[in-house]
């Protein structure tokens, strides 16, 4: 029983250092990323007009990558895999994703099955109200509230609604654009979700401005970071070695207002730019 217990221990050790070299080796064999992105969480990460990954974190992503390359002495391509909110884990679990670029917050429980680099941006969860509905929170109070299902966003919902002792019903929807449609329809009286992506989706039509209005409310904090396999931490170090060369050469902000236009970082933001410019 020992000899198969040591030669079990032993499997496992072998099987996670071949793990954790895998992603770095594949890319000086192929030359090749496996990005994963949401088609459906613009301005972070989404499918454009013309069918192509787009997005703040898919920018940064490219600029991760291309520094990534020349640190490796070998140009490198990007392979995009499209993901939901639902399948993004697993993705990377199964080896279909080596760098997830979405609006994925870093959280402990999600450290148990994926690693994270430094974090790449901070928002949080806010409410989309229609403008002939209720228009705050608390008049929210026996409706239904949509939600994107699988998301921290979801459990911020069901914590607001305990902490304000609101007695409101979850509505779960697939993603941001199916929560938009019900709450226009009026299936939902209010959609809960990340305020950055809430606002570019405003943004995308001048009738929604009219009709949907935005609350100015915080409900939570949330750190996004970029997720990828646990143990492979040459990589991991490499892409914080990256994000950190892009945020201290200042090549975050141009970034930045590819997908945010003229607004400024807010304070939280560029304090992260500081922060996680990490040195060698």
């Amino acid at each position: 029983m020992k000899n198969i217990g040591l030669a079990a221990l032993f499997f496992v050790l072998f099987s996670t250092s071949a793990n954790a070299s895998s992603i770095l080796q594949s890319i000086k064999d192929t030359g090749k990323i496996k990005v994963g992105y949401r088609v459906d969480a613009p301005p972070f990460s989404y499918r454009n007009e013309i069918g192509e990954a787009a997005g703040y974190s898919v920018d940064l992503c490219r600029a991760v990558s291309a520094l990534i390359g020349k640190r490796l002495g070998r140009s490198v391509t990007l392979d995009y895999v499209p993901v939901t909110a639902k399948s993004r884990f697993a993705a990377i679990q199964a080896g279909k994703v080596d760098l997830l670029c979405g609006s994925t917050t870093e959280t402990l429980s999600r450290r148990k099955i994926v690693d994270f680099s430094v974090t790449t941006f901070v928002t949080g969860a806010s409410v989309l109200y229609r403008a002939n509905g209720p228009r705050s929170f608390k008049a929210l109070t026996g409706r239904r509230i949509g939600v994107t299902g699988g998301t921290t966003t979801e459990r911020d919902l069901s914590t607001t609604l305990k902490k304000l002792s609101l007695n409101a019903r979850i509505f779960r929807v697939t993603d941001h654009g199916e929560g938009l449609r019900a709450l226009k329809s009026g299936n939902i009286d209010a959609y809960f979700g990340d305020r950055a992506i809430l606002m570019a989706q405003l943004m995308k039509s001048g009738e929604s401005l009219v009709k949907l209005k935005l609350s100015k409310r915080h409900f939570s904090v949330e750190p996004y970071a970029l997720a990828m396999p646990r143990g492979n931490t040459e990589f991991r170090n490499l892409v914080d070695w990256a994000l950190g060369y892009i945020y201290k050469s200042g090549n975050v902000i141009k970034i930045f207002r590819n997908s945010f236009g003229n607004a400024e970082p807010s304070d939280f933001v560029k304090a992260m730019f500081v922060i996680n410019a990490l040195s060698e």
